[in-house]
């Protein structure tokens, strides 16, 4: 089921969806950004803005990872990757989604999601690290 072509197509495949996915992400990172800068601020109080700002901050950061990923998809492809994506994928929704939400609607239960964003991040992280290590 699959030689050797359908690995490559695999990995042109999870590269280009993470390009796409980590695109988007970047676009709605800098529209979060611009909102929580000029229009927030007027709606909410202290310490809101600040939550909005750090959720922004870590999508770009985990955006700009996604692409970095398609990249190494190409130079070191491995089930480490695709996990390393997937993880910045599920933390970014979990992550930055639940600081969004909180923000907006103020229910504090949220930020006892944020943490399993943050543990989202760190396994891609090590998985990037794994990935690339075990091929040295």
């Amino acid at each position: 089921m699959g030689g050797p072509g359908a690995s490559a197509s695999l990995r042109r495949d999870m590269s280009r969806l993470y390009v796409v996915v980590g695109a988007l992400s970047a676009g709605i990172a800098v529209a979060a950004g611009a909102f929580g800068a000029h229009a927030l601020r007027a709606r909410v109080g202290a310490p809101l803005p600040n939550i909005w700002e750090t959720a922004a901050r870590y999508q770009m950061y985990h955006a700009l990872a996604l692409l970095f990923l398609a990249w190494l998809m190409e130079r070191a492809p491995g089930p480490a990757v695709r996990i390393a994506g997937w993880a910045f994928v599920v933390g970014t929704v979990l992550f930055s989604g639940s600081l969004y939400l909180m923000t907006l609607t103020g229910a504090t239960w949220l930020g006892a999601i944020t943490p399993l964003g943050g543990v989202a991040f760190l396994i891609g992280w090590g998985a990037v690290a794994w990935g690339v290590g075990a091929r040295a």
